[in-house]
């Protein structure tokens, strides 16, 4: 683990494995730089090399407050100076983020991301509940927007999983507002390759926003890959990743 610095200060970890091409993983919700690890693994295997990263208040990563959105866009710009990369791949949440950021041109070149939660009227209500909730409030809110029922919620209280969620519950507010910025029309200025990929077993809402994306950016290829949700399976998004990437 290496830390880069911020525009503002903020300390940021970062961790590379692999000596190609080098490519930035960018988590979503409940995501730290271990979340992207075995996924990043699988790249550096195939001759990329992995970029994982604690985003701010994650992990080994530090938050200076206020936050902000652009802030979070700082922080990538960051961890692609250091390794020298433009490539970058963005999970669910952190898949809005990461296009956000190439809006902003700021030396990206290509782009993949999986399942960006596009709505079709975003709020910055429920980040701003979020901020107010307390951890517990801010998981359960949290799950319960993506349709878990409260039966499952419950369980996954008592499961081992629980402190960890927990100990990420205040970074949940700074996806919401992320997810709240998110807008598919913004990305017809986008001239960037970009690879749009979901599930065929995620929900509607899910696969819709992937459909949104890849018909708004000009540039785009949409994969569905069969029998995938959400949670999908890295041994079969990688392939995608690296033939893209490559």
């Amino acid at each position: 683990m290496r830390a880069v610095t911020s525009a503002d200060g903020t300390g940021i970890a970062v961790e590379v494995v692999g000596s190609g091409v080098p490519v930035v993983l960018v988590g979503g919700a409940f995501n730290d730089r271990n979340s992207t690890a075995d996924l990043g693994g699988l790249l550096a295997e195939a001759g990329l090399s992995a970029v994982s990263y604690d985003r701010r208040g994650r992990g080994d990563s530090s938050d200076t407050q206020p936050y902000a959105v652009e802030r979070e866009i700082e922080d990538l710009v960051a961890v692609l100076e250091s390794v020298g990369g433009s490539a970058v791949y963005g999970m669910s949440s952190g898949g809005i983020l990461v296009l956000l950021a190439a809006l902003q041109g700021l030396g990206i070149s290509r782009v993949a991301v999986y399942e960006p939660p596009f709505n079709d009227d975003p709020s910055e209500e429920f980040a701003e509940a979020q901020a107010r909730r307390s951890r517990e409030e801010a998981v359960e809110a949290f799950l319960a927007t993506t349709g878990m029922p409260p039966q499952a919620i419950d369980g996954m209280r008592q499961g081992p999983a629980w402190p960890y969620l927990l100990g990420l519950a205040h970074t949940l507010s700074y996806d919401a507002r992320i997810v709240a910025r998110g807008s598919t029309d913004a990305l017809a200025a986008l001239e960037i390759p970009v690879l749009v990929v979901d599930g065929d077993a995620s929900p509607p809402f899910l696969r819709n926003a992937a459909k949104s994306v890849a018909e708004a950016v000009p540039n785009a290829t949409r994969v569905s890959l069969p029998d995938q949700t959400h949670n999908v399976d890295i041994r079969v998004l990688a392939p995608e990743l690296v033939r893209f990437f490559s």
